[in-house]
């Protein structure tokens, strides 16, 4: 007991001495009390109350004493280097001696201490505060005006490259015809999607804006349209049509554009009665949605119907049974049966259009009026007027069994 009596003597001594250098007054140990909120606390302790403490009390004192040493020197170590940081040198003084350290010497000094009566595990004070400072930020130095005109000489040519790449892209001035046979001009650049284009027509028509608007692509000459999809991107397409093209592009409603989110029970449930289809709830439709589109993987339809097919060589029009796959329009030959084996694909799903066709009874002997065109959507030049067969298409006039 008596080293840690001395041990806490020696310590508060050093604690004095320390109060003093910063030059704060010094408050009697039979009194404690602070004279600065934000100077450290100076305790004093009687050898009758050290005697009553415990070791772990004694311990966790010393904890506390030492770490109010350490806040003091850090504090002292933060106003130097602010002061050095207000007060900065010169840059055109020159340095220092050789043998003359460029850091001042702490104005912090420390009694030294009898190793014996601190332990061997315990760090003085004096050891930490003869680290010397870190030295000040350098200044920042005014740039030149070779530097000037680099920095101005990089921008001009970031400028440039952004002006040459905006001119490499291949934009199209668009006239988009509406139902009361009024139009509108846009310009619209290939990176521009078919909704994005819809969007700007919403602003200069000020219509209802529902998903059923949609851009429309016609072919008088072949008698053909069909509706851009939303993530299509409009000019590529365009750029397929020749300059003499009596294309147009039409904006306009189609109800059956989202029918498959409308109404999925019309194309899922359609082997059940119709008229209990009719007054499906909206919660149920969602339930249907989730179970179809939201799972690991898309569930197709399981579509059938009868519809029309003119093969290769033929002059006339054969009804066959088709069915939906994920992969493609498969039917059944003539003789066979609907099982899978006994299929024969008709066309692949891989970068198809799909095109509606205008008075096909008529212009191509069709039995029927409800045609659609099932085309290549990589070879859009290959639908013209000099090649009528419509080579790497399909078409087919179908009744109102086929959804």
């Amino acid at each position: 007991m008596d080293d840690i009596d001395a041990m806490f003597s020696d310590l508060l001594g050093e604690m004095d001495l320390l109060t003093q250098s910063l030059g704060e007054e010094t408050v009697p140990p039979a009194a404690p009390r602070s004279t600065n909120k934000e100077a450290n606390t100076s305790m004093g302790f009687t050898n009758e109350s050290l005697n009553e403490l415990e070791d772990t009390d004694l311990d966790a004192l010393m904890a506390d004493l030492m770490a109010d040493l350490s806040a003091t020197e850090e504090k002292f170590a933060a106003q130097q280097e602010d002061l050095r940081a207000s007060f900065p040198p010169p840059p055109d003084l020159p340095p220092p001696p050789a043998g003359l350290s460029p850091h001042p010497t702490s104005a912090l000094a420390y009694p030294a201490s009898p190793a014996g009566s601190y332990g061997s595990d315990v760090i003085t004070p004096a050891s930490s505060g003869a680290s010397p400072l870190p030295p000040p930020p350098p200044q920042a130095t005014k740039p030149t005006k070779e530097e000037i005109e680099a920095q101005m000489k990089a921008e001009k040519i970031k400028l440039a490259l952004e002006k040459l790449k905006e001119a490499k892209v291949k934009k199209l001035v668009v006239k988009v015809l509406l139902n009361d046979g009024s139009s509108k001009t846009l310009m619209v650049d290939e990176r521009q999607t078919v909704r994005e284009v819809l969007d700007n027509m919403f602003e200069k028509t000020h219509c209802d804006c529902n998903v059923d608007w949609s851009l429309c692509e016609t072919n008088p000459e072949l008698q053909l349209e069909r509706a851009f999809e939303d993530h299509e991107n409009l000019v590529e397409p365009l750029s397929a049509w020749t300059r003499d093209s009596e294309n147009h592009v039409l904006f306009q409603e189609r109800a059956e554009k989202y029918e498959v989110f409308k109404n999925p029970q019309s194309f899922y449930l359609w082997k059940k009665n119709r008229s209990d289809l009719k007054d499906m709830k909206d919660k149920d439709k969602e339930l249907l949605i989730q179970e179809n589109f939201c799972g690991t993987s898309t569930i197709v339809p399981d579509l059938e119907g009868v519809m029309h097919l003119k093969e290769d060589g033929k002059k006339s029009w054969k009804p066959r049974l088709f069915q939906l796959r994920a992969s493609g329009i498969y039917y059944v030959p003539k003789g066979k049966t609907k099982s899978s084996r006994d299929l024969v694909c008709f066309v692949q799903f891989d970068n198809l259009n799909v095109y509606y066709g205008k008075d096909f009874k008529g212009k191509y002997k069709a039995p029927s009026d409800f045609c659609f065109l099932l085309k290549v959507s990589d070879r859009p030049s290959e639908i013209s007027t000099q090649n009528r067969r419509f080579p790497h298409s399909r078409s087919l006039p179908c009744k109102c069994q086929m959804q």
